[in-house]
């Protein structure tokens, strides 16, 4: 198991982690989260691009306007990462590398 480092990237920026808090409860359009969030439509429009593009969230068109929701496995895959890591450090005795 790797680390993706551009999930994690795209999670840590707090507008970004909004708009996915915001997508665990329903699927909302991109005037719902500029409502919510208080960010302009542009720059909600720019984190929904990355979200998407890094598999977080999936775009559903819905006449007029496009509603997002979460993809979980993606999530789960990051927390299963996160998870596995935290484990390790558990279960070694942590040695130190000379130098």
């Amino acid at each position: 198991m790797s680390l993706d480092a551009d999930v994690l990237r795209v999670l840590a920026d707090p507008l970004r982690a909004r708009i996915v808090e915001l997508l665990a409860d329903e699927a909302l359009c991109t005037c719902h989260l500029v409502e919510e969030t208080g960010a302009k439509q542009t720059n909600v429009s720019n984190h929904l691009r990355l979200l998407r593009e890094a598999g977080i969230v999936e775009a559903e068109p819905r006449g007029r306007f496009t509603y997002y929701r979460l993809v979980p496995d993606a999530l789960e895959r990051a927390a299963g990462t996160l998870s596995a890591l935290a484990s390790r450090v558990r279960t070694t005795d942590q040695p130190r590398r000379p130098c």
